[in-house]
């Protein structure tokens, strides 16, 4: 990182505040229930929880959501949820944190999605799903279509967060991809590995090593497999670049118009939960470029805010003032 100004990263992150983001996506509540374990239980070998407390957490696209208005930045969502009391808790939560929800659709016929997640010790012992998987109905999708159509002039960036749930499909992405190029936004792209193929076009895409090799359908065992998949996505996709994600590794930059990847390590520290960390790469590395980063000190600034939020356990988000420290340490010791 030596390459990188500390005095221009100090002031992208400062300008967090002036950007607007609208996230597009499956939106979900996260539930946590905290505990410890002390025993197994007589009637199955699995662990007895003893439960301390239980909490709610934005998650899915509405984590990305949770994590830009963090950072200040200014917080659009627009998504799916049910009539029923998950959905409107998970409005609640999103408000409470100064988000505008207007474009949170109320579908009747599919349940808010929620993802139960026990811990106990610190460890995630289990993790229950309640969803209703399947694209929506043409009415639905027509209520998101407009609310996009209304807010898009007035944003900086779109972020597109696909969790395979039914929302991003081709009929969605043929409207808001075009709409939002004529304007010039920029359009990031957490992707689902079975839908490669509907974002052609956009701006950025940020698989993880897992959905990038399924995407390519070759297995990536070192790195020039990993390099062969990521200018293989570039090209297919023909985005400006394709940010792939490496958990404990760091992550890994393509570039149009470039002919060497870029390898970013992350410093070495205890992991504690993954959960979440993709929403907070893409949501950083969105608002860096919304703010006049160039994509390589997009990347280290998106890779820094990854690198706080694994050491924290549960679905976590990262402040301005831990972003800049963190940022200033790596540049310090490169």
């Amino acid at each position: 990182m030596k390459t990188l100004n500390l005095k221009k990263i100090k002031t992208i992150i400062s300008k967090f505040d002036d950007a607007r983001v609208l996230v597009i996506g499956d939106v979900m509540l996260d539930e946590f229930v905290w505990g410890t374990v002390s025993r197994i239980s007589p009637e199955a070998p699995v662990p007895v929880v003893w439960v301390n407390r239980e909490s709610l957490m934005p998650g899915g696209a509405s984590n990305v959501a949770n994590n830009i208005a963090t950072l200040n930045a200014r917080t659009v969502i627009t998504g799916i949820i049910g009539d029923d009391q998950k959905g409107r808790q998970l409005t609640s939560e999103l408000e409470k944190k100064g988000i505008d929800v207007e474009g949170l659709i109320v579908d009747s016929e599919r349940p808010t999605i929620i993802k139960t997640r026990v811990i106990a010790n610190h460890q995630q012992v289990v993790r229950i799903d309640k969803e209703k998987i399947g694209e929506i109905n043409d009415v639905t999708l027509g209520k998101v279509i407009d609310f996009v159509q209304s807010r898009i002039k007035d944003v900086d960036a779109v972020i597109i967060e696909d969790y395979g749930k039914g929302l991003i499909t081709p009929r969605l992405l043929k409207k808001v991809v075009p709409m939002a190029k004529r304007l010039k936004k920029i359009i990031t792209v957490d992707p689902k590995e079975e839908h490669f193929s509907y974002y052609k076009g956009v701006t950025s895409i940020t698989p993880n090593k897992s959905e990038a090799q399924n995407g390519v359908n070759f297995k990536i065992k070192d790195d020039a497999a990993l390099f062969k998949a990521g200018w293989r996505i570039l090209k297919d996709l023909k985005t400006e670049t394709v940010l792939v994600t490496l958990g404990e590794n760091g992550m890994c930059l393509f570039q149009k118009n470039t002919r060497k990847p870029l390898l970013i390590p992350t410093i070495a520290q205890e992991v504690f939960d993954v959960s979440g960390a993709g929403d907070t790469v893409i949501s950083v590395f969105t608002l860096a470029l919304c703010c006049g980063a160039t994509s390589v000190e997009a990347a280290h600034i998106a890779n820094c805010a990854g690198g706080i939020v694994v050491g924290k356990v549960g679905i976590a988000v990262v402040t301005k003032e831990e972003l800049f420290e963190r940022v200033k340490k790596e540049i310090e010791n490169s």
